[in-house]
């Protein structure tokens, strides 16, 4: 009987309680040789088995954390021209309340910058100014604290599998004192190399993890100041500047009345 239909057979019995015995009976067997499938998902301890299938469970929640920021924080998403475009034709057309409300409503970044600044014309351009690097600052950090969690998981990972390792290492060094300082070099050979498995997980989970935390992290900050810079120049028509200053004005005052339309 194979490895692998014996541990087939221990799904039967009670898996992965059964998955010890099973593994002792193949080694038995097959003249102590483990399988690639042993060796890397089990292990003759139980806490041995813990740690590996912690680790495997964080690889699961890696890659679905891995592909869910990376959508959430595509260009399209965080700047959507079509934001960019309706808002400065609301502005340009002087419809402040429909910026307002339009801004108010959209979900993106951009929406985010631009309505903080609306909401402020009342108190001026520099007011505006403020409120874009106010709500700038704040809709970044939102933005970049669901990507710690990889940063998390990235260095978790190898952690717990130098923890296995080394408790896989203490075992191994336990059956050399029973052995009276004699075991069977092949014994002690395998019993290291699975020790080292543990590591081996962290470290496949956490490379990639923080490599896709790294690219997360520029990516959120290249276009949250792309964003900023693009709200600026939406808020430009508000910027007295020479013989605009009276047309600067009246919008800003255009707009105080339909912020204070809109509190009411």
């Amino acid at each position: 009987m194979t490895a692998q239909s014996m541990l087939l057979g221990g799904a039967s019995t009670g898996f992965p309680w059964a998955v010890p015995a099973v593994l002792a009976q193949a080694d038995s067997a097959g003249g102590g040789q483990i399988t690639f499938l042993e060796m890397f998902f089990f292990s003759g301890d139980w806490f041995g088995i813990a740690i590996i299938w912690v680790i495997l469970a964080l690889s699961v929640l890696s890659i679905g954390l891995m592909i869910h920021l990376t959508i959430r924080n595509r260009r399209a998403v965080l700047l959507p021209q079509p934001v960019r475009a309706k808002t400065a034709q609301l502005i340009a057309q002087q419809q402040f309340r429909q910026a307002i409300e339009f801004t108010r409503r959209h979900p993106s970044y951009l929406a985010a910058l631009v309505h903080a600044a609306l909401v402020e014309a009342p108190n001026g351009y520099s007011a505006m100014e403020r409120a874009i690097e106010e709500a700038g600052d704040a809709q970044t950090t939102r933005l970049l604290r669901p990507v710690e969690y990889l940063n998390i998981i990235g260095n978790i990972s190898p952690m717990l599998g130098l923890f296995g390792t080394v408790y896989g290492m203490i075992l191994a060094f336990q059956e050399l004192v029973a052995a009276g300082g004699n075991p069977d070099p092949v014994q002690l050979a395998d019993g290291i190399s699975t020790a080292l498995v543990t590591t081996f997980w962290g470290l496949v989970v956490a490379i990639p993890a923080l490599a896709v935390y790294a690219l997360l992290r520029n990516q959120i900050d290249a276009l949250t100041s792309e964003g900023m810079l693009i709200a600026e120049e939406l808020i430009s028509p508000f910027k007295p500047a020479g013989g605009h200053a009276a047309a600067a004005e009246q919008a800003a005052e255009s707009a105080a009345r339909a912020a204070q339309a809109r509190a009411r």
